[in-house]
């Protein structure tokens, strides 16, 4: 079986990422110019303009492994997360009942 093997992607610091994010601003976001200039997947080019775009500069610093404890999270912030939580929590609810219904559906089609 031939092909290309699976690379890990390039780690770039929040520097690097601004650098990128500033020259597919300057380049009519020209993602594959970036992709060969920076030596960064497509995907990463284009996910970190879009976030860019959305939230700004901070939105590409990385944040994994850092947990903000609960006690130093703002007003604002707690209520982010439950508003997160609330909307999952419906969402899977309308899931079910949408889930049910179609049960419902079939068991009443089959008894006629």
């Amino acid at each position: 079986m031939t092909g290309k093997k699976s690379q890990k992607a390039k780690s770039f610091k929040y520097e690097e990422k601004i650098n990128i994010v500033e020259w597919l601003l300057k380049h009519n976001s020209d993602y594959l110019g970036a992709v060969r200039e920076f030596k960064a997947s497509y995907q990463q080019v284009y996910s970190w303009l879009k976030k860019y775009r959305e939230s700004g500069p901070d939105s590409l610093k990385d944040r994994r492994g850092r947990k903000v404890p609960e006690e130093e999270l703002t007003e604002v912030q707690r209520l982010k997360i439950e508003n997160r939580l609330l909307k999952a929590r419906l969402e899977d609810n309308e899931i079910r009942e949408a889930l049910a219904k179609k049960v419902r559906e079939i068991e009443r089609r089959d008894r006629h």
